[in-house]
C-alpha cells in the first residue's frame, strides 16, 4: 500500500552495516530522511551514498537523521563501502539497511512492478518527530537525487511547521514567504511584526520569520 503524507511511517527492525536497528529508536526526536537504492555496486548509488556523506553535517544542523537502503545483504554493503570511498572521497557515515526479505521495502512501496518486480527506486521519505511521513519523492533507476533540493525541502518543513506560513516557488533559506490565508490582516501585524506586503488578499508576502 502506498505511503502517503501524514500517515505514520511504518516502523521496522533491521540490520544495517552500523549492527541491527530498530527505526522509530533509530529515529529519536530528530527528523529522518529514508532514502532506497536499486543494488550495491551501482554506478549512480555510489555517487548518491558519497553525496549524502559528504553532505551528513548539513543534516545534523537540521537535526535530521540519513538512512540509507538497499536491497542485498550487510557482507555486500561493507564491500561496497570501499569503492563508495575510493570514488566519492568520503566514507559512508550512517547506516544502510540491508533488506534482502524486502521486508522494509515493502512497507514503504518501494518496489514497483513496471518499472522491476525486485529493485527498490529511488524513494525518499522525509519524516518528521512525530513520525508521521511529511514528503515522498520517487526518481527512477537512472536519475540520482540532488541533495540540495532534499535540503531546501527539509528547510521549508521545519518552517512551516512553527510558522504559519508557505514557501514559495524556488524558495530558499532566507528568502521571504508567504503567509498562509489562515492568518487574518490583522493577525498577521501581530504574528509577523517585520511586517508583510499584500499582492493578493491571498497572497501576502513577509520575510523569513525566524531570520
Amino acid at each position: 500500500m502506498a505511503i502517503r503524507l501524514g500517515d505514520m511511517a511504518p516502523d521496522f527492525d533491521a540490520e544495517t552495516t552500523d549492527g541491527s536497528i530498530n527505526f522509530y529508536d533509530y529515529l529519536g526526536d530528530s527528523w529522518g530522511v529514508l532514502f532506497s537504492h536499486p543494488k550495491d555496486f551501482t554506478p549512480v548509488c555510489t555517487t548518491e551514498l558519497g553525496g549524502f556523506a559528504a553532505r551528513k553535517a548539513d543534516f545534523d544542523k537540521r537535526n535530521a537523521k540519513i538512512i540509507g537502503l538497499s536491497v542485498d545483504s550487510v557482507a555486500s554493503h561493507k564491500d561496497w563501502q570501499n569503492d563508495i570511498k575510493e570514488t566519492q572521497g568520503t566514507a559512508l557515515n550512517f547506516p544502510l539497511i540491508a533488506d534482502e526479505d524486502h521486508h522494509v521495502a515493502d512497507l514503504y512501496d518501494m518496489i514497483h512492478p513496471n518499472a522491476n518486480d525486485t529493485l527498490t527506486v529511488r524513494s525518499v521519505f522525509i519524516i518528521g518527530p512525530d513520525k508521521k511521513v511529511k514528503l515522498t519523492l520517487t526518481y527512477p533507476a537512472s536519475t540520482g537525487r540532488n541533495i540540495e533540493e532534499i535540503l531546501r525541502v527539509l528547510d521549508s518543513l521545519q518552517l512551516t511547521a512553527n510558522y504559519q506560513v508557505a514557501t514559495p516557488v524556488n524558495w530558499k533559506d532566507g528568502d521571504d514567504v508567504i503567509i498562509t490565508t489562515a492568518v487574518s490582516d490583522e493577525d498577521a501585524k501581530t504574528k509577523f511584526p517585520k511586517g508583510f506586503k499584500k499582492l493578493k488578499d491571498y497572497l501576502r508576502i513577509t520575510p523569513q520569520p525566524n531570520k
